[in-house]
């Protein structure tokens, strides 16, 4: 049996890292630190890729030998990008934007085999259309939960399940931040069974 190469997740991300563990491989964490802008005219699928593939390649140079996971997400109302609110009034302004909406969730996923430099690319997208929830629902939501580090403003995986309608994808994990679907059959093509 062959032994499983040292795995690293390129991201400080708790949502990442709770996923990445539902997969029961041993797995370490680094900081990337790469600058999250979007360049200018770059469609947000486009940003979401480049930006996985940068992660996932800066720290591939720290550790030559791992296989790296690189992930980034992005967040797209009406064709304008909705980053992290990071505060109470940016959040009830996102969710205020979204209601009665649908929202497409990009999420990129870069799997970088540092010794070989290779690398396999996939953005994975959900649609995610939320409810005709009221202002009072809002605040309600943003006082119980503070999503304010979610690009959207909405925990999926928490009470933000209570603001959407409907969500249709390949992956809706992948809304969470890390397509499990995708990451499975890409760590397999780099020689890593999950089963």
């Amino acid at each position: 049996m062959q032994a499983i190469p040292q795995i690293i997740l390129a991201s400080t991300s708790k949502y990442r890292r709770a996923l990445l563990a539902r997969l029961g491989l041993q797995f370490e964490v680094a900081s990337p630190q790469v600058d999250e802008i979007a360049l200018p005219n770059e469609a947000p699928q486009d940003t979401a890729r480049r930006l996985a593939e940068a992660k996932a390649r800066a720290v591939s140079a720290r550790f030559p030998q791992a296989i790296v996971i690189g992930s980034d997400q992005v967040a797209v109302l009406e064709g304008a990008a909705l980053g992290k609110p990071g505060n109470h009034a940016n959040a009830l302004q996102q969710l205020k934007a979204m209601r009665g909406k649908e929202v497409v969730f990009y999420t990129a996923l870069c799997v970088c085999n540092a010794a070989s430099a290779q690398a396999q690319t996939r953005v994975v997208p959900v649609y995610v259309r939320f409810r005709d929830y009221s202002d009072a629902q809002i605040e309600r939501y943003l006082h119980r939960e503070q999503p304010y580090d979610c690009a959207g403003s909405a925990r999926a995986e928490g009470l933000g399940i209570a603001l959407i309608a409907a969500m249709r994808g390949d992956d809706p994990i992948a809304l969470i931040g890390l397509p499990l679907i995708a990451l499975t059959e890409m760590l397999a093509a780099q020689g890593v069974s999950v089963l």
